[in-house]
């Protein structure tokens, strides 16, 4: 399996390559192309990857504002939980009107929910709800190989923010809680911005888990 992230945009949001090295023409799914979309286009033509589907684990624009010329160039589907499906319609919802740079607006081509699983190659995920940072906010698990992508769910030692349109703290926990805290302590973490960590580590230490 390959996994490859680059931080893009001025948010410095982390987007994720993750693609199947020992099948045909490098199958690959692309996690929040935050902006940059030319910069991981080419990464992903120097490495002989091809990106299937762009996958979004919640609808805020330092995570969607490189989807529209991502999906033009190598014409993969755009994948987005149901609940926040609305925010990429509206610039307003999605705050990149409030943002420096360009409002972003475009649709969906499928929604997705918890308990469904994508494949890229022989890879297989599973998808886990997780909302609170946003009503539609999900992280990826990879089973086989303990790794979970949590958007903007779990960071490193903290939370995501829940003062957006949309957040909710009580909800956000319980889901930590319910679903990535019952995941082994050697689950590496890659989250929607900063350093990765583990399970583990975030059971012992975030202080938000700890109450």
């Amino acid at each position: 399996m390959i996994l490859e992230r680059i931080v893009v945009g001025a948010y410095g949001a982390n987007c994720f390559i993750l693609a199947d090295e020992n099948e045909p023409d490098k199958p690959a799914m692309v996690v929040d192309p935050g902006g940059e979309a030319e910069r991981i286009y080419k990464k992903l033509m120097d490495e002989g990857i091809t990106c299937q589907m762009i996958v979004l684990t919640h609808g805020h624009g330092d995570h969607i504002g490189g989807v529209e010329k991502l999906k033009k160039l190598t014409g993969a589907k755009v994948l987005i939980h149901h609940e926040d499906e609305v925010m990429l319609k509206d610039a307003a919802i999605n705050l990149t009107a409030a943002m420096n740079g360009p409002k972003v607006a475009f649709a969906a081509d499928r929604t997705i929910g918890e308990g469904d699983k994508l494949t890229i190659g022989k890879i297989s995920i599973d998808i886990l709800h997780t909302p609170g940072h946003t009503r539609g906010g999900i992280c990826l698990h990879i089973p086989a190989e303990k790794l979970l992508i949590s958007g903007d769910t779990l960071f490193y030692g903290s939370i995501g923010r829940t003062d957006f349109p949309g957040g909710d703290y009580k909800a956000l926990i319980n889901a930590i809680q319910t679903k990535l805290m019952k995941l082994d302590d050697e689950t590496v973490v890659y989250p929607g911005h900063g350093a990765s960590t583990t399970i583990g580590y975030e059971r012992r230490k975030n202080p938000f888990i700890q109450g």
